[in-house]
C-alpha cells in the first residue's frame, strides 16, 4: 500500500481548515488534493485529534 502524502496532523489541521468556515476548493487548492480525496480522508479522519489518529495508526 503507498504512503500518504500527508501526516495524521496535516489531515487534521486541513479538516479544521474547512471546518472552521474555509471553503472545500480553496482548502484542496491550498493543499494539492482532490476534493474527493478530501471527503475520503474527512470520512476516516474527521471529528479526531492529533492523538486519536496516532492511536488509531497504532492499533492499525
Amino acid at each position: 500500500m503507498r504512503k500518504s502524502r500527508f501526516t495524521e496532523a496535516q489531515i487534521i489541521g486541513m479538516i479544521k481548515e474547512q471546518e472552521a468556515g474555509m471553503a472545500t476548493a480553496e482548502v484542496c487548492r491550498r493543499h494539492g488534493l482532490s476534493p474527493a480525496t478530501f471527503y475520503k480522508l474527512k470520512a476516516k479522519y474527521g471529528g479526531m485529534d492529533v492523538s486519536d489518529a496516532q492511536r488509531l495508526r497504532a492499533l492499525e
